[in-house]
């Protein structure tokens, strides 16, 4: 009989190999799944991990790996921070939403104004937009105890409204012909967040994504703050013996990742997307929490996981076109990494045995 024995130490292997078989399993369980559907499993694998790179028109969707991973590696970056602590921001959606509706309407408010200090202005705003929405459940959390998972979870679909309501009203452009959306950023010299460097993707966000990734590496590994979320959550009854507020750790842990997620959304809506629309490249923040788990939560881990699932985004809408896959199948592809992460997780507490001898 096969059974599951407890490690008396998590196993440092698996959890670092864990990541590595989630993402061959995606592909095997994805290859069934697009056999099912009548399409080669082979030519949809490869049209979603090996053309975006090295296919025909790999010049282009190389520059867009870093359009798509930028606003993941960010907001992933602030949700870990909060996981390790054990607080856990399901809404950083609803935060992205917020930042990029915030920042969007400085610009729009001054329109067709120009100033140097109007984009730098957008961002403070789009961060605060972001934080200021993350502190709903964390205030609520303290002050009542509620589930910070629920109240986040909920306030995407009121962020979501909002943005429903910001297109079809107060932000609509109003020579857009009677047509929903603001004003396209794009064409907003100073609220316009272009590449940096032609053809790569790379603009404001992509290197702010970055920064997010050394500053939350230097933060969780060189600094007292970062010892106290590990202890945190690691230990919250020593972490109290140990001076931790756990009020103050869920407005920091809160407060980092809703900013972290309003910055993602502030860059996306100057840059990629341009314009307010009822759903604006929306779905990042939702993502963005496969991505803290398959890097493991840690920062190097989080960047490398971030590009792997901006290339199923890029990868999944040339098989779209390419080979005609739903959407929704898609959808489940990516979903599946998420899936057999948790799945194949265990094996950092547990180990395989048979019964009556070792495995």
């Amino acid at each position: 009989m096969i059974v599951l024995v407890k490690r008396p130490t998590p196993s440092a292997f698996w959890a670092w190999v864990t990541p590595l078989v989630a993402v061959i399993a995606t592909m095997i369980a994805g290859g069934v799944l697009f056999a099912a559907l009548g399409k080669n499993p082979l030519d949809a694998i490869r049209t979603i991990f090996w053309n975006p790179l090295f296919g025909p028109n790999a010049g282009y969707f190389r520059g867009q790996l870093l359009v798509k991973a930028g606003p993941l590696i960010m907001i992933a970056s602030g949700l870990a921070v909060g996981f390790r602590a054990g607080i856990w921001n399901i809404g950083a959606e609803g935060q992205y939403i917020m930042g990029a509706l915030a920042g969007a309407s400085v610009a729009l408010a001054i329109y067709p104004a120009e100033s140097v200090w109007l984009f730098p202005t957008m961002v403070i705003v789009g961060a605060l937009g972001g934080w200021a929405w993350a502190m709903i459940p964390a205030v609520l959390k303290n002050r009542f105890g509620t589930s910070e998972i629920l109240v986040s979870l909920m306030l995407v679909y009121v962020a979501q409204n909002l943005l429903a309501y910001a297109a079809f009203g107060p932000l609509k452009n109003p020579q857009g012909l009677g047509f929903p959306g603001s004003r396209n950023l794009q064409q907003y010299t100073s609220a316009y967040n272009p590449e940096l460097i032609a053809r790569t993707g790379m603009h404001w966000g992509v290197v702010a994504a970055f920064i997010a990734v050394i500053a939350t590496y230097v933060l969780m590994s060189r600094h007292i703050a970062g010892f106290r979320i590990k202890v945190a959550g690691d230990a919250p009854k020593a972490a109290r013996f140990a001076g931790v507020v756990p009020a103050r750790m869920v407005m920091f842990c809160l407060g980092l990742s809703g900013a972290l997620a309003g910055l993602a959304g502030l860059f996306e809506v100057t840059g990629p997307s341009g314009q307010i629309t009822e759903n604006f490249n929306t779905g990042y923040g939702f993502t963005a929490i496969i991505v803290a788990f398959l890097g493991r939560l840690h920062p190097i881990g989080i960047l490398l996981a971030g590009l792997i699932m901006a290339l199923t985004y890029i990868g999944g809408d040339s098989a779209q076109l390419s080979l005609g896959l739903p959407a929704a199948a898609i959808q489940v592809f990516q979903a599946m990494l998420l899936f057999f992460l948790l799945g194949f997780d265990f094996l950092t507490n547990y180990r395989i045995e048979l019964k009556g001898a070792r495995a």
